[in-house]
């Protein structure tokens, strides 16, 4: 096998140590040698030292947690880096030690079979950072609204069944006044909107409870908690706000995507960066955020086409694209009634959000605004295609058809 990094390194990561290797193939001959440094700061730089000395110009190591993170910084710019995934470069089984991981890492690099994750600048990192943070605040948010229902469930207060959002103005209007010791249903009917679709009458009859000191404690304790993470939503917002000025002209030309607002355009910006050239084709992309069908076969046969989970990017693209198919003639909203018709709801979302990330990628590449193919694009992409399957389905009913162009 050819050998493409004559002088390379490979480095198993863990939280106090890294154990390098580095591989010099000279004379047809293989050199390997082996040492284990410290974590700290310090030993990172002697770590360094010691690469650029043996002449070492690629080292690769595995995306372990965030144990890795320092020693990219501290090696970044002395020599080419590669973060591999971790299950992508696994070991024969039964024959594991730091040592051997250290020297697999640096073979495979050698001979250039590690593919390199993504890794972003710093200023995207950042970024990054806040805007995983802000969805992290927003799923803590949403546990302790499920705890305060589970509250009021217990205490026999029906609010929800009157009250979409328990809080929002009259949810939390009603919370207010209970956690103040307010227990007579016709204050507490007085306190909501009049707006609400439940007559007055059901209202009253759905905030009579058996509320008692336990459960106002609870409640106070759990909207403190809500409120709190609200503050830091709000001071998460304040900043990513700050840290997307420099990016502000390709967060405009990403608002004119349909479903795409600015908590998504942040999102975008942060998790595939401004610098496409890091992904060859808009399908590297999609493939990299999951949203695509995996290529699983044997014997000649698909047994999976499930997508991969857990990307953080996946999950905010799969809710931008049910907003997007809401809003009707448009070209994501026909993408979506097609395939539904033949593959169901879910696989249908997903192509839609790969398409949005497809879209993405060439507008950040070229710097442009959104352009929308149009609703009826399926229709004059084969309008003949078309015209066949509407006659087929008539004939299916028992009706005779003949097709002519109209006048």
């Amino acid at each position: 096998m050819e050998v493409l990094h004559r002088r390379c390194a490979g480095l198993d990561v863990h939280k106090k140590t890294v154990v390098a290797c580095i591989r010099i193939a000279e004379g047809g001959k293989v050199k390997r040698e082996v040492r284990e440094f410290g974590t700290a700061t310090r030993a990172l730089y002697a770590l360094a030292e010691w690469l650029t000395e043996c002449g070492c110009s690629h080292a690769a190591m595995e995306s372990t947690g965030v144990y890795w993170k320092p020693v990219w910084h501290v090696l970044e710019g002395q020599l080419e880096l590669v973060l591999a995934n971790a299950t992508e470069v696994r070991n024969v089984p039964g024959r594991k030690s730091d040592t051997k991981d250290a020297t697999w890492m640096a073979d495979l690099l050698a001979h250039g079979l590690i593919r390199s994750s993504f890794v972003p600048p710093e200023p995207i990192a950042e970024l990054r950072d806040l805007t995983r943070t802000r969805k992290q605040l927003v799923r803590e948010r949403a546990r302790h609204t499920q705890r305060v229902q589970k509250v009021l469930e217990d205490a026999n207060l029906k609010l929800s069944n009157v009250v979409t959002d328990i809080l929002g103005v009259s949810g939390r209007a009603v919370l207010d006044a209970v956690i103040q010791g307010e227990t007579d249903p016709g204050v507490l009917m007085e306190l909501t909107s009049p707006r609400l679709k439940a007559s007055r009458e059901e209202v009253a009859e759905a905030l009579y409870g058996r509320v008692t000191a336990h459960h106002r404690f609870m409640l106070r304790l759990h909207l403190n908690q809500i409120d709190g993470v609200n503050g830091a939503v709000v001071t998460v917002d304040a900043q990513t706000e700050e840290l997307l000025e420099p990016f502000r002209g390709t967060v405009d030309h990403l608002l004119t995507m349909p479903g795409i607002g600015p908590t998504v355009a942040a999102v975008l910006v942060a998790e595939i960066g401004t610098d496409m050239s890091r992904f060859k084709t808009p399908g590297h992309l999609v493939s990299w955020a999951g949203l695509c069908p995996r290529l699983d076969e044997s014997a000649g046969k698909a047994r999976s086409t499930r997508t991969r989970h857990g990307h953080w990017l996946k999950t905010t693209l799969v809710q931008a694209a049910w907003a997007a198919v809401r809003k009707k003639d448009n070209y994501l909203h026909a993408q979506f009634l097609r395939i539904k018709r033949r593959r169901g709801a879910k696989r249908a979302i997903i192509a839609v959000a790969a398409s949005m990330l497809s879209a993405a990628y060439h507008m950040i590449r070229d710097d442009a605004d959104y352009q929308d193919l149009g609703g009826d694009y399926f229709l004059r992409y084969d309008r003949e295609q078309v015209a066949r399957r509407l006659v087929r389905r008539l004939r299916e009913l028992g009706l005779e058809v003949e097709v002519r162009q109209a006048a």
